[in-house]
């Protein structure tokens, strides 16, 4: 913790500020219960930073579509903001690597965008759109295509795993996509090495990978026919080694729990298990464990002070943010009453 370093002190007071500015879970409340048109969501979140920008555009948001560009371009106003002020350095090194999930992510849905023979999304963040080259990866209509923007783009390493894709092999894709998710956590570990609070963040990423091979664990077991997943295992977990994950897969559904006993995820895991019996369905996975996610990360960062890792909880929030406007938007424009997906909706608070 850096207690004297100026920069440090307005870069914690300005992000612990736009935290408070941020959606809670009476925002939620009155976006599930009380809203029938686009106008009743922007005046409940009026008075929260992205509520205030949505509102500003009011006039442009006719589709989702509209609302999806304006949410993603308030994620980049967010970050401009962030790049604008003198940042401490470890602040600015981890803000650009952050920015590299978006990479990796937008470089899956070209790669997907192929295989399916359809226009795949595209999220304005990351260096693949800052240098330029976003509207080319969208374009791609091989992988050497994609490969070779990634080259353009100063990202040569990620367009090794996208050329061991080969043509209509879907398994390639998926262990591609392993590769690419394989090699931004090394940049990540690396980033985090020596860092001020490294050790603290190196924590949180480890939470999300052993949430992550949970998550796959648990959709092993619980969904008939699903295959075999013990190959594809994410190394640098928080406290779940690849072996212990790997002995996961070799229980059954009601002893996945007794074996995460010692751990942070026993809770989660009692609970999905607990929601599955109750529902029959795998999308409780998902939202059991987001929300446990959720949980252990604000419990470890947001408490922090004068350190990197107050930037890291700020992203994650503004992350959740956009995630839930979008299902709530998408929900309303689809004419599905949102109270409807109150299960998939998490909040910071």
């Amino acid at each position: 913790m850096n207690l004297i370093s100026t920069r440090y002190s307005f870069a914690s007071a300005y992000l612990k500020g736009e935290e408070a500015r941020s959606i809670m879970s009476d925002h939620i409340d009155g976006l599930l219960q009380r809203t029938k048109t686009l106008q009743d969501m922007l005046d409940i979140i009026r008075d929260t930073d992205i509520g205030e920008y949505l509102n500003e555009h009011a006039g442009n948001l006719k589709t989702f579509d509209d609302i999806d560009d304006m949410l993603w371009r308030y994620v980049r106003e967010c970050i401009d903001r962030l790049r604008r002020f003198t940042l401490p350095a470890a602040m600015s090194r981890l803000l650009d690597v952050y920015l590299k999930k978006y990479d990796i992510q937008n470089i899956k849905n070209a790669v997907r965008g192929i295989m399916d023979a359809t226009p795949p999304s595209a999220i304005p963040l990351g260096t693949i759109f800052d240098e330029g080259y976003l509207d080319d990866l969208a374009a791609a209509k091989t992988f050497e295509d994609i490969a070779h923007v990634l080259v353009k783009s100063g990202l040569g390493d990620y367009g090794t795993a996208v050329n061991t894709i080969r043509e209509n092999d879907v398994r390639s894709v998926f262990e591609a996509e392993f590769l690419l998710d394989g090699l931004y956590n090394g940049v990540v570990a690396r980033t985090l090495k020596g860092m001020d609070e490294g050790a603290i963040m190196t924590k949180a990423f480890g939470i999300v990978i052993d949430l992550a091979n949970i998550q796959v664990v648990f959709r092993s077991a619980l969904m008939e026919g699903a295959g075999s997943f013990g190959e594809f295992i994410t190394g640098g977990g928080h406290m779940l080694s690849e072996d212990t994950v790997r002995e996961l897969f070799a229980l059954k559904p009601n002893e996945l729990a007794g074996r995460l006993e010692n751990t942070e995820y026993l809770t989660a895991a009692q609970e999905t298990l607990k929601n599955y019996e109750k529902e029959r369905s795998v999308t409780v996975i998902d939202r059991v464990l987001e929300k446990h996610r959720i949980k252990l990360l604000r419990e470890l960062l947001s408490p922090r002070a004068l350190s990197p890792s107050n930037l890291l909880w700020y992203l994650f929030v503004k992350e959740l943010e956009v995630r839930n406007l979008r299902l709530l938007f998408k929900t309303l424009m689809d004419g599905i009453p949102p109270s409807d997906v109150r299960d998939y909706v998490v909040t910071v608070s």
